[in-house]
């Protein structure tokens, strides 16, 4: 009877599971059919996918998703679910493999770009008339599952009565749980293991099922059998209280017991779950990234004049003497520049190539980092570009001066021209964005302070610093930023998530996004009208590990005030404090204009424009360019069929090829080689003085 019992709550276990499951899925489809709807009717739907690594118009569902916990503990008919969905040739819709979905937020290679084949766009009119014959087959679908199930059962037991070993049963079973542990020890290092919210309703769902029909189970255990129930009362009640730590440790532990039907295994088995890692959410850091792929490592704090603790990091080459800086722009991290895998990516690149790579981070992280434990969220976000330029990117370049020479010294003591020499290294920039604008800020300063800049070369790729030609809604914002600046300064001091659980819930959402093609696809083409009709691939960016729950780049209220400032104006400039204030700051009522001072720059410069890029847009690097050249800056112009993304987060070979071909016109050797012609000339004078004396 018991056994009996076990059998009928755990076919109804499975087949609620079932149930819930279909129920679930089925207004995914509605939701993503919806969007595919709203993406088929806006116009410009074509370009806004262009670009997105083989995505389709149907959500891609695992089956019944097996959560984490219950890969070494789950029951037969939900991994018979399981496999069917994955095996199945007839269901297009649930042929997505772990690693498809995972592929976009690090690329390995160019090859990940170009392996996966994408649907036709021509297919939405088909979704809908797909969706309706789900909805209309799914009685069938469920009541030919029981019939299935139960002729696997038949087929297994009859197996085992037969004592057939393991072995001789059908391996396509065994050879696809070989694949699935195989591909877990290859890829799970490597990959971003997260789940999306859907996905997090899934293992809720389950979770729920398997504690309600626990207790079910447990209490039709002590039912039919009194002796066992009594035992359990009288060990209670004379262990006096011993036995209720007993179970708060286990349920402190999250285990789990479930009853299976598989005549593998009947005894139950135990799942233990840890809630705090259930959640998921990838914080891998650009250190993990760098290291996983196999690469050095080393992690610099450098602490600027006003207090801000910043992130310096490197993939080091200690004995090279030539190194590059690179930078990142608003709401970025150096995760960006690492972000497309070891071909694809500008760092890895740059190390391949024989270079000390810095990986430099603005201020502006969530965690407010200060050494100041107990400063205030206003006063951590209290900066503007000005800051950018004048604090954060000298702090840092000073550190790589202190570094790089201290190292060469120690590696090649001998060299007394080494020592002599002020900077025994090249140091080349490469910066993105608004990282392009503090960079020439660092610059013009540093050159105004007659300080030295120690930069070899400076790489500018879409840099900001002139927004006049720009669309309608940057221009609605920039008038609403001037005109409410001194009441949002009062309670707005930056745009960012403030709490863990939205900065999680965001991370989750972008992964139903990659998840759900038609409607990430809808959000893309939305957020390519906000920003007029870049193409970048933004809900991608949004995958990626630095926006997580732990921390995320937010954009402090001055920043952006400040390019406000540069718009309205029409002119790079440094930020407008107001009259007063400007006399104290730059010695006049007006703030410095840095194009009016290109002349005092005095390094080569290499810009490179967009030309699909609308938040920078060509026009506006052309401006930049064609004041440099007036100036007699030593400056090169180029542009490629980018968006303003593409730059650091999509693998572009061309981009790559150029920036190292710049990169490689600075000879690190140069210098070095005409100290040692000095010095071998200054010892053969000394040589041929000695001779004559004697």
């Amino acid at each position: 009877m018991q056994r009996l019992v076990d059998h009928a709550l755990a076919v109804t276990k499975e087949s609620v599971k079932a149930v819930t499951y279909e129920s679930v899925n089925n207004v995914v489809r509605i939701i993503n059919g919806v969007s595919a709807l709203l993406l088929a009717l806006l116009p410009g739907k074509a370009n806004m996918l262009e670009g997105i690594q083989g995505w389709e118009l149907r959500p891609t569902f695992r089956g019944p998703r097996l959560p984490r916990w219950m890969e070494h503990g789950v029951s037969s008919f939900n991994q018979y679910i399981h496999e069917l969905s994955v095996d199945s040739d007839t269901s297009p819709d649930y042929s997505s493999e772990e690693e498809d979905n995972d592929r976009y937020e690090y690329p390995p290679s160019p090859a990940s770009h170009t392996s996966r084949a994408s649907e036709p766009f021509n297919r939405v009119q088909m979704d809908w008339f797909h969706y309706i014959l789900l909805w209309i087959l799914l009685p069938f679908k469920l009541l030919l599952a029981i019939p299935l199930r139960l002729f696997q059962l038949f087929y297994y037991a009859v197996l085992k009565a037969l004592h057939i070993p393991s072995n001789h049963r059908p391996s396509r079973l065994h050879a696809h749980k070989r694949m699935l542990s195989l591909k877990d020890q290859i890829i799970h290092r490597a990959t971003d293991r997260r789940r999306g919210v859907v996905e997090d309703v899934h293992l809720a769902i389950e979770m729920c099922i398997e504690a309600v029909f626990d207790f079910f189970h447990k209490a039709a255990h002590l039912l039919l059998s009194p002796s066992e129930a009594f035992v359990a009362l009288l060990r209670l009640f004379s262990s006096h209280g011993s036995g209720i730590g007993l179970d708060h440790d286990h349920f402190k532990d999250a285990a789990i017991s479930t009853a299976t039907v598989s005549g593998d295994d009947p005894a139950p088995t135990e799942r233990n779950t840890n809630f705090p890692q259930s959640l998921n959410t990838d914080a891998r850091t650009c250190q993990d990234v760098i290291t996983e792929l196999g690469y050095p490592y080393e992690a610099i704090h450098v602490i600027t004049s006003d207090g801000y603790i910043i992130l310096l990091e490197r993939i080091p080459r200690r004995d090279s003497r030539k190194a590059v800086f690179l930078q990142h722009g608003v709401l970025d991290s150096s995760m960006g520049w690492v972000s497309n895998g070891v071909v694809g990516s500008p760092a890895f690149a740059a190390y391949d190539q024989g270079y000390d790579v810095y990986l430099g981070n603005f201020r502006g992280l969530v965690s407010r980092e200060h050494i100041n434990k107990n400063i205030s969220s206003r006063q951590y976000w209290r900066y503007s570009i000005n800051e950018h330029g004048t604090e954060d990117v000298p702090a840092m370049i000073e550190k790589i001066h202190e570094v790089k020479s201290a190292e060469l010294k120690i590696s090649k003591p001998d060299s007394e021209e080494e020592i002599d020499d002020d900077q025994p290294y090249k140091l080349c920039a490469i910066s993105h964005s608004l990282g392009g604008a503090a960079m020439i800020m660092y610059v013009v300063t540093q050159r105004i302070q007659e300080k030295p800049h120690r930069l070899s070369r400076l790489i500018l790729l879409s840099p900001a610093g002139f927004h006049d030609d720009s669309n309608i809604v940057f221009s609605t914002v920039e008038f609403m930023l001037v005109l409410m600046a001194p009441v949002l300064s009062l309670f707005v001091p930056a745009f960012y998530i403030p709490t863990r659980f939205f900065r999680m819930l965001v991370h989750k959402l972008a992964r139903d996004l990659h998840n759900l093609p038609a409607v990430g696809g809808l959000v893309q083409t939305l957020m390519g009208y906000v920003v007029g009709g870049d193409s970048s691939n933004w809900v991608g960016v949004l995958g990626l590990p630095h926006y997580n729950m732990n921390d995320m780049p937010g954009v402090a209220l001055r920043v952006a005030l400040h390019l406000a400032q540069i718009k309205r104006t029409k002119r790079f400039r440094m930020f407008d404090y107001g009259a007063s204030t400007n006399i104290e700051v730059y010695g006049s009522p007006e703030p410095l204009d840095l194009a009016e001072c290109y002349g005092i720059i005095d390094i080569p410069i290499d810009l490179v424009a967009g030309q699909k890029d609308k938040v920078i847009r060509p026009t506006m690097v052309r401006r930049h360019y064609k004041l440099m050249k007036s100036a007699g800056v030593n400056v090169s112009y180029n542009e490629f069929e980018y968006a303003h993304l593409d730059f650091t987060f999509s693998h572009r070979e061309e981009l790559l090829s150029y920036v190292m071909s710049r990169l490689l016109l600075v000879d690190p050797n140069h210098k070095h080689q005409q100290n040692q012609k000095v010095h071998a000339r200054s010892k053969k004078k000394e040589q041929v003085a000695a001779a004559s004396n004697e």
